[in-house]
């Protein structure tokens, strides 16, 4: 299917774990492809009036995924690189728009690699439930981001000018 034929289907939406670089490979993916770029937790941030720990402190993780859900479904735009939260992945009515207005692209990181570079989940928001283990998190969210990605990008290394190329590459192939 041509992106021609589905309005904004042209726009590439990024999902993955919190700290696989969504929001810094984003940022710079929509520099080089000269399209615009929109960070999701920033616009929940800027409806709510309040930080993603504060929403999900205040009014609970089933309130957030909600409102997560809700204003990533109303995302219309095009020719934009889309970053979402980690969490994007169970708001089903969100991924299907997703799905519908362009590519959704699987940023992939080991568990292990992730660990390292994720320090406190809490300050960042992360939608984790009360006994709920880290690993158990990754792995009930990569069946999700496998299950809606279009395509999936490997990062085998720190160095985010290679998995830029990868992610380039195969938007270019996809």
């Amino acid at each position: 299917m041509s992106s021609e034929s589905k309005i904004g289907g042209d726009n590439i939406i990024l999902i993955g774990m919190p700290a696989s670089g969504k929001s810094t490979l984003g940022v710079i993916l929509a520099k080089v492809l000269g399209y615009k770029f929109i960070d999701s937790d920033i616009l929940i941030q800027e409806q709510q009036s309040r930080k993603l720990s504060q929403i999900i402190e205040e009014d609970g993780i089933d309130s957030f995924l909600k409102i997560e859900d809700d204003v990533n479904a109303s995302i219309d735009t095009d020719r934009t690189v889309i970053a979402t939260g980690g969490s994007a992945v169970y708001g089903e009515k969100a991924m299907q728009h997703f799905k519908n207005i362009g590519r959704v692209v699987y940023l992939h990181v080991e568990y292990d690699r992730l660990v390292k570079r994720l320090s406190d989940i809490k300050q960042r928001g992360v939608v984790i439930r009360d006994g709920q283990t880290f690993e158990q998190l990754y792995d009930e969210r990569v069946r999700l981001y496998n299950k809606y990605a279009d395509i999936t990008v490997t990062e085998n290394c720190e160095n985010v000018e290679t998995v830029l190329a990868d992610l380039i590459k195969e938007l270019g192939e996809a």
